[in-house]
């Protein structure tokens, strides 16, 4: 019997402690819906502000600098070069002397020619005084035709002789002079290809010793645009680039000529677009690489919202193909339909009615735990049919 009691006892203990325990339950429960029920339905969602401002649509690409109006400045002499007198960054005019080659040869050369002149110029004396003695006797009859022409022949040739003579100093003072070697234009060296001991030879090939801009304060970049964007690509057409030594920076350019002579390189045709830049602080030195951005569209003071908000719907199976974004209204979503403009990677253009700066649209949702569903009770006691979910918080939809 005592041990019948023992139990009875118990079995009273336990099944009051069930009861509290589903007491307790059906309070928590109560709270969390109670929770979930003030929750704003705009908790739900993430919202961004319409705003006012300018868009670009580009296009990229890369090219080289270089310097408007580079001359490469050779030699059409043979010889030893003697004196270099400029170097590298050097402002140079138009006839300065650059470069001189060794003069000894060329005015040998050139004092030679003279002698043959001389010589030939003799000749030509003698030759012409036997003619003109000859020539009374051939018309007096006494010589005949035969006889006056080897005469007539003998002058001309020895004319000829005197006037190719003359050809050959000629020749040669033009090589004294060329040995002088004089800048074409005014400019600054790039480039210089010279020591002074160093021979040269003029041939087909003129070798280049100097490389000189005309012009630093103007650039203009050879850019390699692929063959999908070129045709997105006219002269005229703004630019802008910036340069690895700069990379803050940020430079303008126009295109100038499109050049189209295709160049392929492992399947990949690319077009050469010239862009002329200002280069007036002389930031911009020639061999640069830039990378430079081309605007295909532009728009100014256009109103902009995030691409996120045209995708945005606030239920999946709403599939509607007009274009439009949602704000919150009273705190539910209402949309409002637009039409788009130009777009880059995250914003877009967009026009529609009652829409101003500020006003605030959906991007996307964001669905928060209230306090009340993260506590300790709802860890440990199993949910009630019918209830909002015991671990998740989340508000139903």
């Amino acid at each position: 019997m005592k041990i019948v009691k023992i139990g009875i006892n118990f079995l009273k203990l336990a099944l009051m402690a069930c009861g509290v325990l589903f007491i307790i339950l059906t309070i928590h429960q109560s709270l969390v819906a109670s929770s979930y029920r003030k929750t704003p339905k705009a908790s739900q969602f993430r919202i961004e502000k319409i705003k006012r401002g300018s868009i670009e649509n580009t296009i990229s690409c890369t090219g080289t600098l270089s310097a408007v109006g580079t001359v490469e400045v050779g030699t059409q002499v043979s010889g030893t070069i003697e004196k270099v007198l400029v170097d590298y960054n050097d402002r140079v005019t138009k006839g300065q002397i650059l470069a001189e080659l060794d003069l000894d040869t060329l005015n040998a050369a050139v004092d030679a020619a003279d002698a043959s002149v001389i010589k030939a110029n003799a000749l030509y004396k003698q030759a012409t005084a036997d003619y003109e003695r000859n020539k009374p006797l051939y018309e007096q009859g006494h010589l005949s035709a035969q006889e006056i022409l080897i005469y007539e022949t003998e002058k001309e040739t020895a004319r000829a002789e005197l006037l190719s003579a003359q050809a050959v100093v000629k020749k040669e003072k033009i090589n004294l002079r060329n040995a002088q070697i004089r800048s074409p234009i005014n400019g600054v060296v790039l480039k210089r290809d010279i020591e002074e001991g160093q021979t040269v030879a003029a041939s087909l090939s003129t070798p280049t010793l100097f490389i000189i801009a005309e012009n630093l304060s103007s650039m203009e970049i050879e850019a390699s645009v692929d063959e999908s964007d070129i045709g997105m690509v006219n002269k005229g057409q703004k630019a802008t680039f910036t340069v690895q030594s700069y990379p803050d920076d940020l430079f303008y350019g126009t295109v100038t000529q499109i050049q189209m002579n295709p160049t392929e390189t492992s399947n990949v045709v690319t077009y050469t677009v010239i862009v002329a830049a200002s280069n007036k602080k002389g930031k911009l030195l020639p061999g640069m690489t830039a990378t430079a951005d081309f605007v295909v569209e532009k728009a100014e003071n256009e109103l902009l919202v995030p691409n996120a908000a045209l995708n945005f719907r606030p239920d999946d199976r709403n599939n509607n193909d007009d274009l439009g974004i949602y704000v919150l209204d009273g705190g539910e979503p209402k949309r409002i339909l637009v039409t788009t403009g130009i777009t880059d990677r995250t914003t877009t253009v967009i026009k529609g009615e009652n829409l101003t700066p500020g006003t605030s649209v959906i991007i996307g949702k964001n669905i928060e735990k209230t306090e009340s569903s993260n506590g300790f009770l709802s860890k440990i006691l199993p949910k009630l049919p019918g209830g909002p979910p015991g671990g998740g918080g989340g508000p139903r939809r």
